[in-house]
């Protein structure tokens, strides 16, 4: 078993009125939270999800962000991005997140995490940063950060170890799922074959591939 991570920190934040997106209010600005954190089904305690229809629920209950894939966004837009302010939940140190594999298990603390989908850009994350085309720029670089299912509720910590104690012998990762979601067909066909993607990912590629299937001569 590889030697585990680390979570960095640990962050949530309150819904409030915002200038971007149809909702007009967002969570996205999450803040370091010190001690120990309590994590439940749906999510870190002390935290919101204001856009309930696309953020949140058992499969995106908790948003993990590499501290190294933000020191690259850092060196990339030339100032600092602090934990939090990808609007991730655990900061993680020394995890490959964008190569964990979809339905990965990850003991932190006493909680129990599963990967279960990439994070897909919006217009809000965008406002957030501030940056000239953010929405596509992060899609070109591919590394998404990892939403997770929580399976066993608990407690974490800045300082716990974040230790990956299943692997499924698929092998879809999630880059490879964020690459098929945000446009790239002929990985389309892997999202079915990882039970533990949410059911709108699997019928957005039975969709896709259907589609193909029609497109071509004879089908």
């Amino acid at each position: 078993m590889p030697s585990p991570g680390r979570l960095l920190s640990v962050n949530a934040g309150r819904a409030r009125p915002v200038p971007w997106g149809s909702l007009r209010r967002s969570a996205i600005d999450k803040q370091p939270v010190e001690g120990s954190t309590r994590v439940a089904t749906l999510g870190l305690e002390p935290d919101e999800q204001a856009d309930r229809a696309h953020h949140g629920g058992a499969d995106q209950a908790v948003y993990a962000y590499a501290r190294e894939d933000q020191d690259l966004w850092a060196s990339r837009i030339g100032r600092d991005v602090r934990p939090g302010s990808f609007g991730e939940n655990l900061t993680t140190e020394g995890v490959d997140v964008t190569g964990a594999v979809i339905g990965s298990r990850w003991r932190v603390g006493s909680v129990l995490l599963e990967v279960s989908v990439p994070r897909i850009p919006c217009a809000v994350f965008a406002g957030f940063t501030g940056e000239e085309h953010w929405v596509k720029r992060f899609t070109q670089e591919g590394r998404p950060g990892a939403y997770l299912r929580v399976l066993e509720e608990g407690a974490l910590a800045p300082g716990d170890a974040v230790a990956v104690v299943h692997t499924p012998g698929h092998g879809v990762t999630l880059g490879e799922t964020f690459r098929a979601l945000t446009g790239e067909r002929s990985l389309m066909p892997r999202l079915l074959e990882a039970p533990e993607l949410p059911d709108e990912a699997h019928q957005r590629a039975r969709r896709a591939l259907a589609r193909d299937r029609t497109a071509r001569p004879g089908g």
